[in-house]
């Protein structure tokens, strides 16, 4: 059995249901002590049971992205309890990607901006003190393949990962000197209960068939990169951003 995260304490937001989930699963099974994060407490449970059943008994955190100081206290109070985060992966996200330009009002864009830029910044702005301290640490950001190529139907969306994408490559040189590795995944698009909801069945699979590869990606196909970029098999690599899209988007240099 793959065991390259043997007794890493492994933080991931966003945990509670989709792509998340899938991650916090596949962590604990290569040895992780993992941490479910969610704003919702129902699916927190429901994550937490299947990461026992998979691994270490989980700590687990119910917090709004969006409330900073929240978000602080509940990842300090991780530490304290649980152990020091070596792993951040910033997976939470939100809906509301199906809208033209102007569709889009100034809640939804905040709002989108809040959870994905604002929730990533802080939350890794929690964990970075001891990770400078233990001159060790990973941070996993979660991107989007919308970011690398644009999306006519969610700019709002790829502004924000677009943004996630900055702070990877940023932070990868600021914390370098520590130690610290700083990765981003980009997936391309994922039949989830977000995405769903977001732009609906028939728009995913108008898109699957476009992609060279003739289908969507199963989340533990995003969550074995994720999982990589959390290992010490990626210790040399940083400010990096890969897409696991199927072939959607093929660039080079």
């Amino acid at each position: 059995m793959n065991r390259t995260l043997e007794n890493k304490v492994v933080l991931i937001t966003g945990s509670g249901s989709g792509m998340g989930r899938s991650h916090a699963v596949l962590m604990a099974e290569r040895g992780a002590r993992v941490v479910v994060h969610d704003i919702d407490s129902d699916r927190v449970a429901e994550t937490a049971d299947l990461v026992r059943a998979a691994g270490f008994p989980p700590h687990a955190i119910r917090v709004d992205m969006r409330d900073t100081d929240a978000l602080a206290e509940a990842i300090a109070e991780t530490e304290r309890s649980y152990g020091p985060v070596d792993v951040l992966v910033n997976n939470a996200g939100i809906g509301g990607q199906g809208l033209a330009f102007g569709d889009i009002d100034v809640e939804t864009f905040d709002a989108m901006f809040e959870v994905h830029v604002r929730g990533t910044f802080f939350a890794t702005r929690a964990v970075i003190p001891g990770m400078k301290a233990r001159r060790a640490g990973k941070i996993v950001n979660i991107g989007s393949n919308f970011a690398m190529g644009g999306c006519h139907f969610a700019s709002h969306y790829a502004a924000a990962k677009s943004a996630i994408s900055g702070l990877t490559k940023s932070w990868a040189r600021e914390f370098a000197p520590f130690n610290i590795t700083v990765n981003a995944v980009a997936p391309g698009l994922l039949e989830t209960d977000l995405t769903l909801g977001s732009i609906g069945r028939d728009r995913i699979r108008a898109m699957a068939a476009e992609v060279p590869l003739g289908r969507i990606a199963d989340p533990v196909e995003i969550s074995y990169s994720v999982a990589w970029l959390a290992s010490a098999e990626t210790d040399f690599m940083t400010g990096q951003v890969i897409s696991p899209n199927g072939g959607v988007s093929i660039v080079g240099i």
